[in-house]
This record gives C-alpha cells, sequence and structure tokens, in this order.
C-alpha cells in the first residue's frame, strides 16, 4: 500500500476537479462525474490505513473564508450567516444592530469525505449560489503529508433587478451578465490541537461590471487561522490582500478582514466576529468590502452551523 499519493496522481485530481467545475455543460457530464468520484473513493479505499489530521477547524468556514475542512460523509450543514450595520453609526443606530443588515442561508452536504457540494441565498443582491469543494491532500498524523490543501469555485447568481430598467436600461438583459464566479485555493496545517494555520489564493471574476474602468477580474492573498482556548472555544481571524484593484481609487473598497470566537454546543457551532465586510460570499466580500477599519467602521456579526445526519454515516471529520 502506497503511503502517499503520487505528484501525477494529486495534479490529475486537481485539472479533473477544475475541469469540472468550469465546464459550462458540467452538469449533464454525469458519467464524467461519476467516474471522478469512483476514482477518489478508490484513493480513499488504497489509504485506508491512514491517520488523518482532524479537526483543524470545526466548521468549512472561518468566518467569510473558506477552511481546511468538508462537510463529513453523508452529513447535511445548515449555516446561517448575518451581518449587521456599522458599529460606528452610533447610538441612533443601535452601533449598527438596526442595520443595515445582511443574511445568508446555506445547505452543504458531504458526498464523501473529500467532497462538499452545496447551495446558499444571500440577501445582498439577492444572490443565489452553488459550490464545489474538495479536498486535495490531506494532512497526515505521521507528518509524512505535512500539510491539507483544499480547492473551493463557487458559481454565483444575481437575482436583483436593475433599478435602471423601468428607464428602458438594463444591464442584466442576458441571463449571463448576472453570473460572478470565484475560485479559491486553501493551504493549510494544524500545527497543534490549538494552533491551526492557512493560505489562500483567490480569483472573482464578474461577467459584467457597471464602469469600464473597473476590472472584471479580481485576484487576492489571504491568511487565517484558529487558536483553541478551551475545549469548546477558539479564536479565529482572516485577512486577504488583494493583488489588484477593482476600480483605479485604491480608498474605495477596503481588503477583507475579520477576528471572531467560536463556541461550539454539541451539534451547533456558534461563530460571533467583528468584520469589515458587509457582504458573505467570494464575489462580495473580497471586491466590494467598503468599511476601513482604521476608521471605526466595523460591524458585528455571527454564524451558526448545524449539521444533520442524512443517511447512513460511517463517521465524520468533525
Amino acid at each position: 500500500m502506497p503511503e502517499l499519493l503520487t505528484t501525477n496522481y494529486i495534479m490529475k485530481k486537481y485539472l479533473l476537479i477544475f475541469s469540472v467545475l468550469l465546464s459550462s455543460a458540467a452538469f449533464a457530464q454525469v458519467d464524467d462525474m461519476q467516474a471522478m468520484l469512483d476514482s477518489i473513493n478508490g484513493a480513499e479505499q488504497a489509504n485506508a490505513g491512514k491517520q488523518y489530521s482532524k479537526a483543524a477547524f470545526k466548521t468549512t468556514r472561518v468566518v467569510n473564508f473558506p477552511s481546511l475542512e468538508t462537510t463529513g460523509a453523508k452529513l447535511l450543514d445548515f449555516r446561517i450567516m448575518h451581518r449587521f450595520g456599522e458599529i460606528s453609526s452610533g447610538f441612533d443606530n443601535f452601533f449598527g444592530l438596526d442595520g443595515p443588515a445582511g443574511i445568508k442561508l446555506a445547505f452543504d452536504y458531504g458526498i464523501n469525505e473529500w467532497i462538499t457540494v452545496g447551495i446558499g441565498r444571500s440577501s445582498y443582491d439577492k444572490m443565489v449560489d452553488g459550490n464545489f469543494k474538495a479536498r486535495l491532500l490531506r494532512q497526515t498524523d505521521d507528518n509524512k503529508t505535512p500539510i491539507s490543501i483544499t480547492y473551493q469555485g463557487v458559481m454565483n447568481v444575481i437575482l436583483k433587478k436593475d433599478p435602471r430598467a423601468s428607464q428602458g436600461i438594463d444591464k442584466y438583459d442576458m441571463f449571463t451578465s448576472r453570473l460572478a464566479y470565484s475560485n479559491s485555493i486553501t493551504i493549510g496545517r494544524k500545527f497543534s490541537d490549538k494552533l491551526s494555520l492557512q493560505l489562500h489564493g483567490f480569483h472573482v471574476h464578474y461577467n459584467m461590471v457597471d464602469k469600464m474602468e473597473e476590472k472584471n477580474d479580481i485576484f487576492a492573498a489571504g491568511i487565517s487561522g484558529r487558536f483553541k482556548l478551551t475545549a469548546r472555544m477558539a479564536l479565529t481571524f482572516e485577512y486577504a490582500y488583494r493583488l489588484n484593484q477593482y476600480v483605479p481609487d485604491k480608498s474605495v473598497y477596503q481588503d477583507p478582514m475579520a477576528i471572531g470566537l467560536d463556541i461550539e454546543t454539541g451539534g451547533h457551532v456558534f461563530q460571533v466576529h467583528i468584520t469589515n465586510g458587509y457582504g458573505i460570499n467570494e464575489v462580495q466580500f473580497i471586491p466590494y468590502s467598503t468599511s476601513n477599519i482604521f476608521k471605526g467602521q466595523l460591524r458585528l456579526g455571527f454564524n451558526i452551523s448545524r449539521v444533520f445526519t442524512i443517511g447512513k454515516h460511517e463517521g465524520s471529520t468533525w
């Protein structure tokens, strides 16, 4: 039994996952998808004797950023994510609790321990998303595989109406104009029972932008981590540096960041945090975060994750 997946196998698996996600006919290629799943399941069986590092993070999200974790096999993760208004808005706005607020509801399902698929609905831009997340490499307890790597791809559809349509100008006259995509690679390691750190690479693409000077593609590099305080509580953080600007004026949009506290309560994970981002999807908070932390423009937010068992379940990484 080989102790490590070969580099050639890893590259083939990555390229196959990437091509399935980005292909416009991906949903029609049932046979190809099944072949991919069979291939990955075969790899799991070949490496069944390995002891993988578990629970680097307690959910599939740090705050907004994806974590190394996938949803466990045959598990359904239901998440409620909420962002209040800016704390700096003062007492009249109850320090942001009066809003304006953003909310997202999401369902993620673990096909197996390596692959998660999901859907979500965000109030910001009335956006609906479908996501695909896969482990490409997984850290082992013996450190023969010292890091974990996951890939996440998301397709987003903007459902809000164009406010200018009543004047005869509709920027969403074609469905493809409503589409936006994000791709991310997360590389991380669980250093100890207390400390886990991650590096992120993000790519965001909008099929259509409002003005000629705006960018269709945004790239960002990020870092995030988790430090366990007690058996059920942990501190988290995340920050992304935008490698190119969405608009020429750098002061308009800010780099996204967040600091949070995770509280595990049995089947729930409750995350409370402070962030400068109003949007919750990658295509929203990476290019569109406007709050400046140096001006005290921060928002209180929370995520609630509840996991349900669907079908026969033989174990979970959570």
